[in-house]
């Protein structure tokens, strides 16, 4: 293959994208069932077209993309990721996966290559879960594992919930189970993705095979006290939901630090109401996301959140809820398809590193079913998940020429 025509194919087709973003100037805000997902929609489904995929758009918002093999009736080879992004993320966390699956459909036609079985490139509908707290959404309907209850259950920031924002887009959510696939006509599952961590790039290695994705639990908290004035209420007299919470939020971090072993606990979002400064608060919402390769680890974890939730609400005379946003254990990468992807290395002169990822990816739901692989490509200075993620348009290239090694063999 052409490495250097496929590396400016790819630059094309991202440095197009970046355009969908709610923030212009300041990362890429592309939220689930937004007008910038829209057009992220019709953009993917032109270059698709342009690829000569067949291209179908699913009614939870998936699209996919298919090149028909010689036999329709065998398991295809699936390759994807996701087209959503977090608030003011970066431009090639989960896209630049996608734009290579069409540019690996790009590479067997120029090349002539009629496989035995479809090759079927996807872009899926909120992997990130940053709008509603879940994530994997449209994996997950793929794969049937979402009900109409979850779209109904789960909301964003203005209460709005799964279900109204897909009717807003355009959507009938009463037809979601219609994204299910039978999952006997998927045969192998590829996911290129930039790594979002300094490893790569601190030890200058080119390509990542990923052996293994951590598990994740996330979870809401909603920790209830009384509203009082700040001034007035004596110390003793209060039910201050903020004190009884960050005092669980405190201990969180180093509950992961004592386990080890790449665990990682994190409280990203918190709210106290009705947040005024003179006020005390009488309800504070916090976020919890746990990761560990080990899901006993992530279960101790949890079960030390509860724990202190209880002594600490029984102390202070409040109480909790805990709303449980995601539940995934960790999947180990299929080992015929890591090793043919290093002999591909080792062919081309790649440098690589066989290594776990600590960031969850549609291939971690999809891994628990189906024989799945990943393919990581450097991030510079391990930056993601914000404006300055950035990885040089070559890495796609050679990842690229790898992968068709992998999809031919297969």
């Amino acid at each position: 293959m052409n490495v250097e025509l496929s590396t400016k194919r790819i630059e094309e087709n991202l440095e197009a994208l970046k355009a969908f973003t709610a923030t212009p100037g300041n990362g890429c805000t592309r939220m689930p069932f937004s007008k910038e997902t829209r057009d992220a929609a019709e953009y993917l489904k032109k270059v698709m077209t342009e690829a000569g995929l067949t291209v179908n758009e699913d009614c939870v918002g998936n699209i996919y993309g298919v090149l028909p093999g010689k036999d329709r009736t065998k398991p295809c080879i699936m390759i994807g990721s996701h087209y959503d992004s977090v608030y003011n993320g970066g431009d090639y966390d989960g896209i630049a996966g996608v734009v290579c699956g069409i540019e690996l459909a790009r590479i067997l036609q120029d090349e002539k290559t009629n496989l035995d079985a479809d090759f079927v490139v996807v872009a899926f509908m909120d992997e990130e879960g940053c709008r509603f707290g879940t994530g994997y959404f449209g994996s997950k309907c793929m794969l049937g594992d979402m009900t109409l209850e979850d779209i109904k259950h789960f909301t964003d920031r203005d209460d709005i919930s799964v279900y109204d924002a897909m009717k807003g887009y355009g959507l009938v959510p009463e037809n979601f189970a219609d994204a299910r696939w039978d999952l006997d006509k998927i045969g192998k599952y590829i996911e290129v993705h930039i790594e979002q961590g300094p490893v790569l790039d601190t030890k200058k290695i080119q390509l990542g095979l990923v052996n293994c994705i951590v598990g994740i639990q996330r979870y809401m908290v909603t920790v209830n006290g009384r509203a009082d004035h700040a001034g007035t209420t004596p110390m003793d007299m209060r039910m201050d939901a903020v004190d009884m919470a960050t005092k669980v939020v405190s201990k969180i971090a180093d509950w992961a630090r004592e386990e080890g072993n790449g665990t990682v606990a994190t409280t990203g979002y918190v709210k106290a109401v009705p947040g005024g400064m003179n006020v005390v608060a009488a309800s504070f919402d916090f976020s919890v996301d746990i990761r560990s390769v080990n899901n006993d680890v992530i279960n101790r974890i949890a079960g030390k959140l509860r724990a202190a939730l209880d002594e600490e609400t029984k102390k202070g005379n409040g109480s909790y809820s805990i709303d449980t946003k995601l539940v995934i254990t960790p999947v180990d990468m299929n080992a015929e398809m890591l090793d043919i992807m290093e002999d591909s290395c080792q062919e081309h002169g790649y440098s690589y590193l066989r290594m776990p990822s600590g960031a969850g990816h549609d291939a971690l739901a999809i891994g628990q079913v189906k024989d799945t692989v990943m393919l990581f490509v450097p991030s510079k200075d391990g930056r993601s998940h914000c404006p300055e993620e950035y990885t040089p348009y070559e890495s796609f290239g050679q990842a690229c020429e790898v992968l068709t090694d992998l999809i031919k063999k297969l």
